[in-house]
């Protein structure tokens, strides 16, 4: 029954890969604020669609992490602050999902890396997280990122860190910290940020959601 049960799982994200470029937001439990930046996702779906080629529905919706919904997306996007619990369902139905196919990308919005960082240990027990090089190919996909991850938020002054998690060669989670991509895609009077720092946050999420998508 368990085989029967993962072979419908990957069908249902396979389906769901044909059928329409689908993005949803990822909520948790334990206290962070998942809802984060409410216009930032909507701006960069807008921005890749007029950009990038793609074609996603320009309304992202919500899903649970142990609900079996997230199989219906095959890009996941996580953001907050603060802190970050996966009870064992919950870290057992999201890797079942990054390892058959699906994508997550987290933003930290600045105080969720430790947190984060400790939740992933149940997510991921024999593997962690490690560091993207500048030569990693999505900071070449389709607007060219040299050094790699680009500063939008200085808040501390700490470098930009892209960490990833790798299933067979295929990146499944890509974390973005000391960054905070999230804050140049949302509106321009939310933060007031140059024209030039939003630019590249949202370039650089439109490669993060290219190469999602064809990975």
């Amino acid at each position: 029954m368990k085989q029967l049960s993962y072979f419908v799982i990957i069908f249902t994200l396979a389906l769901a890969q044909v059928q329409a470029q689908e993005v949803a937001i990822l909520k948790y439990n334990g206290g962070g604020d998942w809802y984060a930046n409410p216009t930032a996702l909507p701006n960069l779906i807008r921005f890749c669609n007029e950009n990038a080629g793609t074609e996603i529905n320009e309304k992202p919706q919500t899903v649970e992490v142990g609900s079996s919904t997230i199989f219906q997306y095959p890009f996941l996007h996580m953001t907050g602050h603060g802190n970050v619990v996966f009870s064992d369902e919950e870290a057992d139905n999201l890797r079942t999902y990054l390892f058959s196919g699906g994508f997550l990308h987290i933003d930290d919005n600045y105080g969720m890396a430790p947190y984060l960082k400790k939740a992933l240990e149940k997510v991921f027990p024999n593997s962690t997280l490690e560091e993207l090089g500048s030569d990693h190919p999505i900071f070449k996909e389709i607007f060219k990122f040299p050094d790699g991850l680009p500063k939008i938020h200085e808040h501390d002054g700490k470098r930009p860190q892209a960490l990833g998690v790798f299933q067979e060669n295929r990146l499944v989670l890509l974390f973005t910290t000391e960054s905070d991509l999230g804050d140049g895609w949302e509106d321009p009077s939310v933060h007031n940020d140059p024209e030039e720092i939003r630019t590249k946050a949202l370039q650089m999420g439109a490669n993060i959601m290219n190469y999602a998508f064809k990975n």
